[in-house]
């Protein structure tokens, strides 16, 4: 699966090439908002007062990829929460009104599967369309049936995302299970931090992927999961995974790692870092984007510009480096809750 084209709606100047050109804007808070572009440049005002946030940075992200590409065969998206503002909204109709007759924006809207649906209808796009809400493997699911669909050689070309909002719902909801800071803190203190909790962030990263190519960012060699992991079940799912492509530890040159600056979620982090990778590079992303359960989306973006030679951005994100300078096989290693774990092997 190769990355033929890419785009990125996040809390840095990802959107245009600002971020990729070395500027990195500085975020002290308990959340990290989006930067969000003119969408009235590309979407219609009257679709565009109607959409959720969620919806708006989906669109925003993936329909300039959909007019580049008309040729796209489906779309899958991940996303654990979906609009969950409008969601949230609707649900208060309902009390509001009694049940009684309700105005359809905010239920359209709320749907998980409204941005892949909006992406279909304004791209005229009548393919495979399908929406992954697998908590903080929502994103990596897509990949999966991403490489299902090429395997089964119907397919040729198609759309892939990772998309969440911050909503005040669902922030205060995760606050309660004690998932983010109490206090504010600087970005660039944060994977230093020694307290529990972690930021909260939110974004919208779009891929176009091909089965073949000869020009590409990056290619996408294998997605894995395992949920509830010790680190025998960490090591055992990696290998196999790097098994499957006749590759080794010690071929992984680079790890992108989601250490999120929650003292409770080091281990595990730390255990493929500097026992099951200690050769290798090694990178964050969260002190960037905050954390949200599909931004394994971001870092595979991140991962792309890295193997596409960018590396502009490189002092932000690095966290350990080794003699060789080259960036050929790059794994991804994330989970949000510390409950579903993640491996994105992606290669040059």
């Amino acid at each position: 699966m190769f990355i033929t084209d890419l785009k990125a709606i996040s809390p840095q100047l990802t959107y245009n090439s600002d971020f990729l050109n070395g500027h990195k804007t500085d975020h002290e808070a308990m959340v990290y908002n989006v930067i969000e572009p003119n969408y009235m440049e590309f979407i219609p005002k009257g679709l565009l007062r109607r959409m959720g946030k969620a919806v708006r940075m989906g669109v925003g992200a993936g329909l300039p990829l959909v007019k580049n590409h008309s040729d796209i065969d489906g779309v899958l998206i991940g996303t654990a929460n979906g609009g969950l503002e409008d969601c949230i909204k609707f649900l208060n109709q309902i009390v509001e009104y009694d049940e009684g007759t309700l105005t359809p924006t905010n239920f359209v809207q709320s749907t998980p599967n409204a941005v892949a649906g909006q992406l279909a209808l304004m791209g005229e796009n009548r393919g495979y369309n399908i929406t992954y809400t697998n908590g903080g493997t929502s994103f990596e699911n897509a990949i999966i049936d991403g490489l299902m669909l090429f395997e089964e050689g119907n397919n040729t070309k198609i759309l892939i995302g990772g998309i969440e909002e911050i909503s005040d719902y669902n922030y205060n909801i995760d606050s309660l299970a004690n998932k983010y800071k109490t206090e504010v803190i600087k970005d660039s203190d944060l994977l230093n931090s020694v307290t529990p909790g972690t930021v909260c962030g939110e974004g919208a990263t779009i891929f176009i992927v091909e089965k073949e190519a000869k020009e590409y960012y990056a290619e996408i060699k294998d997605v894995a999961q395992i949920t509830y992991p010790n680190e025998e079940d960490i090591t055992h799912c990696l290998v196999d995974m790097l098994n499957r492509h006749d590759l080794k530890l010690t071929d992984i040159d680079s790890v992108m790692l989601g250490y999120n600056g929650d003292i409770n979620h080091n281990q595990s982090y730390s255990f493929v870092e500097n026992t099951l990778l200690n050769h290798a590079k090694s990178f964050s992303f969260k002190n960037l984007t905050g954390d949200y359960r599909t931004c394994t989306s971001f870092a595979v973006w991140l991962s792309a510009q890295l193997l596409n030679g960018n590396k502009s951005f490189l002092s932000h994100i690095e966290r350990k480096k080794n003699d060789s300078e080259k960036t050929e096989n790059i794994l991804i290693y994330n989970h949000f809750d510390n409950v579903r774990h993640g491996f994105i092997l992606l290669t040059k």
